[in-house]
């Protein structure tokens, strides 16, 4: 039986020129009074890239053809890394441990899951990480890093404490991570001549909950 999840990665050398972003939901009614109603659909936003504008040469093609068949087109979802936002830190600059909070000690909960935050005050956007880079992760506690006493689930996006931490503790943490997603197409068109005369293929993936 084939999983609905591989914890491969989409080709790096093609991911890096990929266009995409993420997508909000928003239902808008215009009043007769000229205001307007918005509500949003979702909680969280999904990601939609095209990575057609990462192919460069016949071995990306060839690569992208590859990991499609392997990933039996729609069925599968799979890792992908994000060009633009990518780690717990902003764009170019380095990670660090205490680039995100993971929470506050209780005494009693040992594990925490990861979370990107997007804003500040009570207007900030709160992004699920549930696909972290193995060996990306920094802890820090208090203001300090603490390296060992710790470890990561990369399949889930979280951290377990050998032991809970105090109360009143307070636990922050640095990564790198991954989206996860999925082909949005059963067909991988492809035509070498096109290709050569500048014709990109248009590869579309769309961001799934694992």
């Amino acid at each position: 039986m084939i999983a609905s999840f591989s914890e491969e990665r989409f080709p790096l050398r093609v991911a890096f020129g990929t266009t995409g972003g993420p997508e909000r939901r928003t239902d808008i009614v215009r009043l007769s009074t000229g205001y307007e109603n918005r509500n949003q659909r979702t909680r969280h936003s999904f990601r939609r890239y095209d990575a057609g504008s990462g192919v460069r040469s016949l071995d990306d093609l060839a690569a992208v053809l590859e990991f499609f068949e392997a990933r039996r087109g729609r069925l599968v979802g799979f890792r992908f890394r994000d060009p633009f936002d990518h780690a717990s830190a902003r764009m170019g600059t380095a990670v660090t441990p205490f680039d995100q909070v993971l929470g506050g000690g209780d005494g009693e909960t040992a594990e925490f899951a990861l979370a990107k935050r997007y804003g500040t005050e009570a207007d900030a956007y709160i992004r699920p990480i549930v696909k972290p880079v193995a060996g990306s992760l920094r802890i820090g506690v208090d203001g300090a890093e603490v390296s060992a006493g710790w470890a990561l689930d990369a399949v889930r996006g979280t951290v377990s404490f050998a032991a809970p931490p105090g109360v009143g503790a307070r636990l922050t943490a640095g990564f790198g991570f991954d989206v996860p997603v999925r082909f949005d197409m059963d067909h991988l068109a492809i035509n070498v001549a096109a290709f050569e005369a500048g014709d990109i293929p248009t590869i579309p993936l769309v961001e799934v909950r694992p």
